[in-house]
């Protein structure tokens, strides 16, 4: 990381702006990917219990405002957002048990698809890396996988059944086809297409017997080079997988499958809500204790030769439970955090002398 020690720095999370505007929690965050590609100043979506969600840019001289509210759609609250790879499209999972479409036409974002299906709250939406798929996951215990056709046409391609409760986050490899979900069930589940089938089946169960959570998994993140994956939970605990070989090749005495690396606890004292993996290798974590958590791996020799430390942890980051963490793709020294307190964070990580 360019100019900043991560092994005897001193390091800070200064707070570079709060974003105002949403009437009620906010509960996810995702920067549009195209940023600094063909102009567009970077870009941040959030969503929210009052039924929203908003554009956010930042303006020439650096300070970000909202340029959009995208409302009259969801009639329940938007639990969830993610941006297409070529950042022209966001969805957003709402607890009315749809998903939305949304494009940006002429200066306003209009709604130009609605994905129904679900039984019951939508509460994570995710696009595979080519733009192709949309998976959504709901608390009716299903994942739904949508194959987007051509005039922002979806079709539902698959219904994967095998959550024994709500699904809280889907989340795809970076550069696999290869979907994971994590539950209410306290399981990770890994899901690939069968190609001669034609099906999406799952492939490995991670639950407690494979040294997995002891209760709820609320979210998940993979490292950059998909090598590596991040979960964490309602046991206070975030969890590192090796996530190095791909699930499409598993072998017949199953050794090509994903296993636990090392464990994390001790840094939170409540419900960890949100993990979030940086470019250059930071995890950052937030959670009920109103806080954020920076860790990064260090290269002690360890038995396991795995080791993360803690970079550094920010106290009352939020007045409340803070819900999501997103590092920005494009300058991975900035991170967004949204919370209860129904404020949008902006923080730079610094190095001070």
């Amino acid at each position: 990381m360019s100019g900043i020690d991560l092994v005897d720095g001193n390091l800070v999370l200064r707070e570079i702006q709060k974003l105002e505007g949403h009437t009620d929690r906010v509960w996810s965050l995702a920067w549009n990917p195209a940023t600094g590609a063909g102009g567009l100043p970077p870009t941040l979506a959030s969503c929210s219990g009052d039924k929203t969600a908003r554009i956010w840019q930042q303006g020439p001289a650096g300070s970000w405002d909202c340029t959009a509210v995208l409302e009259d759609t969801h009639n329940r609250t938007v639990r969830s957002c993610a941006w297409s790879p070529c950042g022209k499209l966001l969805a957003t999972g709402s607890f009315d048990a749809t998903t939305a479409i949304w494009q940006q036409i002429g200066g306003d974002f209009e709604c130009v698809a609605t994905l129904e299906g679900h039984e019951n709250e939508v509460k994570g939406v995710a696009w595979n890396s080519s733009g192709s798929l949309l998976a959504t996951c709901s608390r009716d215990k299903s994942v739904w996988i949508w194959e987007m056709q051509p005039g922002n046409e979806f079709e539902c391609v698959a219904v994967l059944q095998g959550h024994t409760q709500d699904v809280k986050m889907v989340q795809w490899h970076p550069h696999l086809d290869v979907l994971v979900s994590v539950s209410y069930d306290n399981s990770i589940r890994i899901w690939i297409e069968d190609g001669d089938l034609d099906d999406w089946s799952c492939v490995q169960t991670l639950g407690e017997a494979s040294s997995g959570h002891s209760s709820t998994v609320w979210a998940v993140s993979f490292s950059s080079g998909g090598d590596r994956m991040v979960t964490c939970s309602d046991d206070l605990t975030m969890k590192i997988w090796d996530t190095s070989s791909n699930p499409s090749e598993v072998s017949g005495d199953g050794n090509r499958s994903w296993f636990h690396l090392c464990t994390l606890s001790g840094y939170h004292d409540r419900t960890v809500f949100a993990v979030n993996w940086s470019r250059d290798g930071i995890i950052a974590s937030g959670a009920a204790d109103d806080s954020i958590c920076l860790f990064h791996e260090t290269k002690d020799y360890l038995v396991d030769g795995q080791s993360y430390k803690l970079l550094l942890k920010k106290d009352k980051a939020h007045d409340m439970d803070v819900n999501s963490v997103q590092w920005n793709p494009e300058e991975p020294r900035i991170l967004a955090s949204a919370s209860d307190d129904g404020s949008i964070k902006l923080w730079r990580l610094t190095q001070v002398p």
